[in-house]
């Protein structure tokens, strides 16, 4: 218990320290595409159950408004932003009817809650599949094009700029139904997720990016929602689902350092981000980083009817989200990872 305070110490004081010696000038902005851990909004106008524009979410957001973030204030994506020095809060792209010049130019948000890489768990939310965000990325580039001075200015935005992604966990949520688990193995699936992924980063890959951050899944079966569903609100984590998470983001991790070095991906950068061993840090030791509670939710399960008082107690917010005091915490030593990695 020592050592792993005086490991994430350490690690919180090499990202203050890189964040004192001044910005990193290499990042001109942050682009969001994935699932609800990074949407900021863009769900709102779909006709999908999975929103987060209605109360208890956005309790600690600014004036209280439920922006469409699924959670208590503002999500890793506005953590990451704000940590590569370029803005406090990411919006949403199909949210915002006319998008400000300075946003436009340092980042927007195409991420959608219940999205999946793989399409099937897209249609079924009724959400942005990646295909979607994608064509969403080519229309803001058309926009960006009328904020720029040039081609030179825009394409070394989009170049410079941080794309952070976030897929698989509603996947790996729906892979374990007894109508999916009859069509593949579970080895043969999470292939499949890593190859989809690669289509999807080479589809960005072909509109400009370069700087890619590349979240692997969370610790799904221990969500509150599947520890409910597993045998209680106090059950152990589904252990099947977290295995499939563990072998998705061993095969991400390995193929995103392969990607450097081929021919298709020349000129790129990969980082992987480690989700699930960072929200696995906080369920294992909630008291080292200043939580009471790592099991239940605070509000939008039936163990939970009432919100909690006090969210900044708790890992998750609702059924499969973290609260933003868990985002705080996991994210600057990830941030740091990204600078390193992508500059």
């Amino acid at each position: 218990m020592f050592r792993e305070n005086i490991l994430v110490l350490t690690l919180f004081s090499i990202y203050w320290l890189s964040s004192a010696a001044g910005q990193n000038k290499s990042f001109s902005a942050v682009f969001a595409f994935g699932d609800s851990i990074l949407d900021t909004g863009n769900n709102n106008r779909l006709l999908t159950v999975f929103k987060g524009n209605y109360w208890p979410y956005g309790w600690n957001y600014d004036f209280k408004i439920p922006t469409g973030r699924f959670g208590n204030g503002r999500v890793f994506t506005d953590m990451v932003a704000q940590g590569l020095g370029l803005k406090r809060v990411v919006p949403a792209y199909r949210r915002m009817r006319r998008i400000k010049r300075n946003d436009l130019k340092t980042g927007v948000c195409f991420a959608s809650g219940g999205s999946g890489i793989d399409d099937l768990t897209s249609r079924i939310h009724r959400v942005l599949s990646t295909e979607d965000q994608v064509r969403d990325f080519k229309k803001y580039l058309k926009q960006l094009k009328n904020a720029t001075k040039n081609k030179k200015e825009m394409k070394n935005i989009i170049s410079n700029a941080v794309f952070l992604i976030s897929e698989g966990n509603n996947d790996i949520a729906y892979f374990v139904t007894p109508a999916r688990l009859r069509l593949q193995s579970k080895d043969t699936y999470t292939s499949n997720m890593v190859f989809w992924t690669k289509t999807f980063l080479q589809d960005l890959y072909d509109l400009g990016a370069r700087k890619f951050a590349v979240m692997g899944a969370i610790p799904v079966g221990c969500l509150p929602f599947h520890r409910f569903i597993f045998g209680g609100v106090f059950a152990w984590c589904n252990f099947m689902m977290n295995k499939i998470s563990e072998d998705f983001n061993t095969k991400l991790r390995k193929a995103l350092i392969g990607y450097e070095v081929e021919e298709c991906f020349k000129g790129a950068k990969f980082v992987y981000v480690d989700m699930y061993g960072s929200i696995m840090n906080l369920i294992n030791h909630p008291k080292v980083f200043g939580f009471t509670e790592a099991k239940r939710s605070c509000c939008c399960m039936v163990t939970s009817i009432i919100p909690c008082r006090n969210p900044d107690e708790y890992v998750f917010y609702d059924f499969a989200h973290p609260t933003m005091k868990a985002y705080e915490v996991i994210s600057k030593p990830l941030i740091y990872q990204m600078r390193k990695g992508l500059a």
